[in-house]
Formats: structure tokens, C-alpha cells, sequence
């Protein structure tokens, strides 16, 4: 319970019993100032250059309080705190125009863990970090031409990390969660800076004056709930997807057919199959791209609307692909630019945006009709058409110099992009009914996101084991998701990213796919360039694997199920942080190991040609899924040859026999 006091120098707010803030008269408010950025994009990735005008600190002049509000009045500034509730405090700051900048701090304890900021890949704790809240590419052309080099010098150094300062990522959102159990949330659309390197304050600019959030809790599920109270949450994914895996497959009809026929023949578990090349395909020099022309390729995929009704009578879902761009050489293009629904350059031209060797322009999400002619499209083309699902990619390349339709200066509308996608594509399936249904996920995000969309995936991974871009950085992606509130994700089995040397084994395959069918969905990509990746039908060793995989998954639904629904009603997401149910200070650092749900503990292997993983156990008592070996709480080597991951049970699971059945598929 929050409650505000007086005291004789000011106030302070406790929470049952702790203060958790104080001020008083002559105390540091807050600075402001004024200031511009200068962005530069290629190819989705930002260089930011600030140039501050000035700065100004303010202090306590005057405090007032009363049962629900504290106003802490400065010159030129009047900060109100109010109770939202009996755990969550919303901060307003009132200032005159001439600022746009805004700086804050927040006492932090020395020992404290920060965790979420968006999709973070290579760290999971942020503390020492500095991260900058802006929605990008995640992997830029620059870092995988260096790899591709040092590969072909014999360099494979899969443990190496670039820079923090480096990252750039697909989904940024100013929130953090705090191992103090409280979380941080501010309201700003524009670019911002989080500054964890102090050791007694956390430092948050905002490029805008905007309210934020702090809310408490008594344990790391309440803390979520409330988060996803104010923020949103997720609907509980259609029981289909829990029925085996998703097949990805490209190449038209009678590949999908044949490929079909063969995981069957396999016995495989197919609960969908992704065509992403249903519109179309673009061969151009880094490997096998789409045609982003959102109506049906007849002469790649012929009869593509009865093979749906017959996949559908067998219980096989399908699925297709649809991102904001437009093909300039296609006929939906020529319609958008004839009633002018694309972003605008500076001289009132079509934006045209160069995503790897072609331009593409963007529909203008700002303009009604050209954001409901996109919905029709998704609602009449996809929806009626038979599909399922889809991924709805991008949403990270709005330029800062564009000309909007609402007249929104697009750099405080650059970070929201990817959550107004995302609010499009679950208004085409709310109109359609199919709420419940249908499932499509998205790449880029940014607070909204979790409100609008189904399921993240964790974007265009390198395929190999590399600690920045490869198989380990989807772990700490995910669970720094869930530490934002957005609890429903998962990865392309092996990776998307394959380029020259850069080429997907079926070793990893094989270990992304046992990863996989321990994560909330099972869905295969063939990459940039399929020919020269392993895929699921690789040889009939890989083929096997993956049909007792996807048999894995299936097995685990009534388990999965369960955990979408907690994640629909609570916001507690089903990839966890050990340290949501376990707090020592081992749980807090963990970074490669993950609980599904409350009962299953996940470490997979990171790296190639080894047999064996060392895996940490929290307080507990664990049964190993494989050998039923029974473990208490800490370090051990365990084996883990292919097809038995480090996989363990808690063993006071109510879903524990449920859980050790699957050894035996």
C-alpha cells in the first residue's frame, strides 16, 4: 500500500512501511534543457548526433501534499506525484515550451540488477549499461560483412561481444524492471537514454517532457501484473499453435505439398505451415527475397485457395507474410501512389527506402484511409483468402527527415511505427472476427506493441552460435521481452541471416529445434538464402529430429496452454527469468537459461560439437527430464547429446507426470 506524509521538511511516500522516496526543500528536482538530434539511417540503422542548447537545474522551492497527491513546485517547472492505485505512482512534469528535454535520477542500491529496455540480445542485466530507446534494425550489413571476413580468415570466435553502445535493436520501449522489485515506465514516443553505469542512480533523459511511472509490488508477479495493467497485454494464442510445429517452406505448391507429405511420412506433429512467398519471390545479390505485393502469386503458388481448405480439413494451419512496404513495380504501389497513401520525402515525393539491394515505399500509417486500405488489404487478400496467420514484419524504417499525412513530426512518431503495424494488423482480425483464431507476430515494437500484437519473434539471427546475433542471443531476447510485459515469443529454428560463409549447419538446426519446442511456438525459417542452409529435411537424421520435436511440442500443450492464458490475464510471460521464482543472487545474473512456465527449466546448448552442458539449478528439487536423475540446487555438468537438451522438472509440478511423459516420445 502507497502512502503519502508530511514531514517537517517536505514529504515522502512509503510502500507497506518502506520509504521508497523523500523530498524536501532545496533538494535536486530534475534538469531541463533544450536540444535537436541528427539522425542518419542506412538500411534501417541509425547514427544519432545531440547538440544540447542549454541545461538547467532546478531545486525545491515548495512542497504540498495531500492524500493522493504530492505537487513539488521549482521556477519554471511543478512536478505532481499521484497514487494511480495502491501500488503505481504517475509523475507529471509541467514546464513551458521552451523545453524539450528532460533528466531525471533515481536512487538505485549498489547491488541492484536492471533488467528490459525492449528486446535486449546480448545482455540481460543492464547495470553498467547505457541503452539508448530507439527502434532500429538490429543487425546491420556493416556487422555481418566484419563476421563474414573474420570467417574467412578461420576466425569463428562465437563468444565475442561488440560494444554495447554498438546495438541497435528491433523493439526499444523506455521500461525497466528493477530487482528491487518496483518497474520504471515513461510516456515519451521520442528517443531517450538510460543510464545505469552509477552506482547510485539510475539517469533517464527523455528527448520530450513526458509523465512516467514507478510501480511496486511484493514479488516480481505482481510487479508484471500492474505493469501490464497500465501498459497491456497479450490475448492467449489459438489452441492450434500448440499442436506441433509450424513448417517454413518456400518455393510454391508442390514444394509445400511434398514437404507436407514428407514430415508425415515422418511422423511429424504439423500444426502450420508459413509460406512467406505466397505473393512472390525476389532473387537479388544477398539471396531469396519476397515480392511485397500483397495479393497471391497464381503462378508460384497455383491452386493455393483449395490446398488451404484441404490442409485446414487436416488440422495444418497456413500462414503467409505482409510488412508496410510496397513493391514500386508492382500494381498495389501504383494504387497507393495514385491516391497518395505513401510517406512523402521533403519535396512531396514517394519516400522511397532502400531495405537491402531494392527501394520499396511505405504506406503512411498516419493517413486514415491509406491505413484502412492496408487493413482491407490484409482483411480481403489474407483473412478471407484461408490464412491463419502471418508474420507481420519491419516496422523500424520511418525515416526522421519523412513528410507525414497528420503533419506528426516523425521523429516523435519514428519509435511508435512498429506499434501502429501492430495495431492495424489486430484491428484486421478483431473486424474479422478471428480474435482467437489467427496469430501473427511481429519484429519491431515499442510500448503499444504489446497491446496490439499476438507474438513476438526475435527478428533475423545469424545462423550459427554466436553470442551477439546466433542461437544464445534469442535467450536473454526473450526474457528481457517479459521483463517489459510482452510474455509470448519465439525464434526462427536456425536462424534467418546466411550470406557467403555464413551458413546455417544441421548441428545447429537441430539444436535451435530442440531449443524451440521448449519455447511457446515451433516455427521453422529457411533463412536468406535456403539452398545453403540445412533444413528440416535436410537427411533423414535432421528430418527425424525435427518430427520428434514437433511430437514434443504437441505434448506439451495442455502445459503451454495453461501459461498463454496466466500471460493473457497477468502479464507474467511463459520464457521466465529464474529470479521470478527464485531470488539469490545467482538467479539475478543467469542469462543463458530460462523456466517455461513455473515448472520446466530450460539451459540449451550454446555451442558446437559438445556433448555435455554445465547448468546452474536454483533452490529447488529438479528431476532430469531425460535420465530422471534428481538434482537439488546447483552446478553440474550434464549430458545433452542431440535430441536431449538440458531440460528439468520441478519436482513438486502439478504437471509433473505430465511433464516426464515426454522422454518417451
Amino acid at each position: 500500500m502507497l502512502k503519502f506524509e508530511n514531514t517537517q521538511t517536505g514529504a515522502k511516500i512509503s510502500y507497506n512501511g518502506k520509504k521508497i522516496f523523500s523530498i524536501k526543500k532545496g533538494d535536486y528536482l530534475c534538469t531541463l534543457g533544450k536540444g535537436r538530434n541528427d539522425y542518419t539511417m542506412w538500411h534501417g540503422s541509425f547514427k544519432i548526433k545531440e547538440h544540447i542548447y542549454f541545461k538547467n537545474n532546478f531545486i525545491v522551492k515548495n512542497i504540498e501534499t495531500d492524500d493522493n497527491k504530492i505537487f513539488i513546485n521549482s521556477s519554471d517547472i511543478q512536478f505532481i506525484i499521484e497514487k494511480e492505485n495502491d501500488s503505481r505512482l504517475k509523475f507529471t512534469p509541467i514546464v513551458s515550451e521552451e523545453y524539450n528535454r528532460l533528466w531525471i535520477k533515481i536512487p538505485s542500491a549498489e547491488d541492484e540488477y536492471v533488467y528490459g529496455c525492449g528486446e535486449t540480445f546480448t545482455e540481460f542485466n543492464l547495470r553498467g549499461k547505457k541503452v539508448n530507446i530507439w527502434v532500429a534494425e538490429h543487425i546491420n550489413a556493416m556487422q555481418t560483412a566484419k563476421k563474414i571476413v573474420s570467417r574467412v580468415f578461420g576466425v569463428k570466435n562465437t563468444t565475442k561481444k561488440q560494444k554495447f553502445s554498438n546495438y541497435e535493436t528491433y523493439y526499444a520501449e523506455p521500461t525497466f524492471l528493477s530487482s528491487e522489485k518496483y518497474y520504471f515506465h515513461s510516456e515519451t514516443t521520442a528517443r531517450s537514454e538510460f543510464d545505469f553505469t552509477d552506482k547510485k542512480y539510475h539517469y533517464i533523459k527523455t528527448d520530450s517532457i513526458s509523465p512516467f511511472y514507478i510501480g511496486f509490488g511484493n514479488n516480481f508477479s505482481e510487479v508484471l501484473m500492474d505493469m501490464t495493467d497500465l501498459l497491456g497485454r497479450q490475448p492467449a494464442l489459438p489452441d492450434w499453435v500448440f499442436d506441433g510445429a509450424i513448417l517454413g517452406i518456400q518455393g510454391g505448391t508442390d514444394i509445400m505439398i511434398k514437404k507436407i507429405d514428407e514430415c508425415i511420412k515422418a511422423d511429424s506433429k504439423i500444426c502450420g505451415v508459413w509460406i512467406q512467398d505466397w505473393e512472390g519471390r525476389r532473387v537479388t545479390a544477398v539471396g531469396k527475397q519476397l515480392q511485397w505485393n500483397w495479393q497471391w502469386d497464381k503462378e508460384l503458388y497455383p491452386d493455393l485457395d483449395k490446398k488451404i481448405a484441404e490442409l485446414n480439413s487436416m488440422g495444418i494451419k497456413v500462414l503467409g507474410y505482409i510488412n508496410p512496404f510496397l513493391a514500386v513495380e508492382k500494381p498495389l504501389y501504383e494504387e497507393a501512389h495514385k491516391n497518395g497513401y505513401c510517406v512523402k520525402d521533403q519535396n512531396g515525393n514517394d519516400y522511397y527506402v532502400k531495405i537491402t539491394t531494392f527501394p520499396a515505399a511505405m504506406v503512411d500509417l498516419t493517413n486514415p484511409d491509406a491505413y484502412d486500405w492496408l487493413k482491407n488489404i490484409i482483411k480481403t487478400n489474407m483473412i478471407d483468402f484461408g490464412f491463419s496467420g502471418w508474420m507481420a514484419d519491419f516496422g523500424e524504417y520511418l525515416p526522421t527527415d519523412s513528410v507525414l499525412f497528420s503533419g506528426e513530426n516523425p521523429e516523435t512518431i519514428h519509435n511508435t511505427w512498429p506499434a501502429r503495424w501492430a495495431k492495424l494488423n489486430r484491428e484486421a482480425v478483431e473486424e474479422s472476427g478471428k480474435l482467437g483464431e489467427i496469430m501473427f507476430f511481429t519484429r519491431a515494437g515499442f510500448t503499444e506493441t504489446k497491446r496490439y500484437s499476438t507474438m513476438m519473434w526475435n527478428g533475423d539471427n545469424h545462423v550459427d552460435y554466436s553470442i551477439d546475433f546466433g542461437l544464445p542471443s534469442v535467450i536473454p531476447a526473450s526474457l528481457s521481452l517479459t521483463c517489459c510485459g510482452f510474455g509470448l515469443s519465439h525464434s526462427d529454428i536456425g536462424g534467418y541471416t546466411t550470406f557467403l560463409n555464413l551458413k546455417r549447419s544441421d548441428e545447429l538446426f537441430m539444436r535451435w529445434c530442440e531449443m524451440n519446442a521448449f519455447t511457446p511456438l515451433l516455427r521453422g525459417h529457411e533463412g536468406l538464402n535456403p539452398d545453403a542452409n540445412a533444413q528440416f529435411d535436410y537427411n533423414n537424421i535432421v528430418l527425424k529430429h525435427h518430427a520428434r520435436m514437433s511430437r514434443i511440442h504437441s505434448a506439451l500443450k495442455t502445459y503451454l496452454k495453461k501459461y498463454s492464458d496466466e500471460n493473457s490475464k497477468t502479464g507474467i510471460g511463459m520464457i521466465r527469468p529464474l529470479f521470478f521464482h527464485y531470488e539469490s543472487k545467482r538467479d539475478f545474473e543467469e542469462t543463458y537459461e530460462y523456466l517455461l512456465g513455473r515448472d520446466l527449466l530450460v539451459a540449451p546448448v550454446l555451442t558446437a560439437d559438445t556433448q555435455t552442458r554445465k547448468v546452474y539449478l536454483p533452490d529447488d528439487d529438479w528431476v532430469h527430464l531425460w535420465s530422471e536423475n534428481e538434482y537439488r540446487g546447483g552446478t553440474y555438468e550434464i549430458k545433452a547429446p542431440l535430441g536431449a537438451p538440458p531440460v528439468f522438472i520441478r519436482k513438486k509440478s502439478e504437471y509433473f507426470e505430465l511433464l516426464s511423459d515426454i522422454k518417451n516420445i
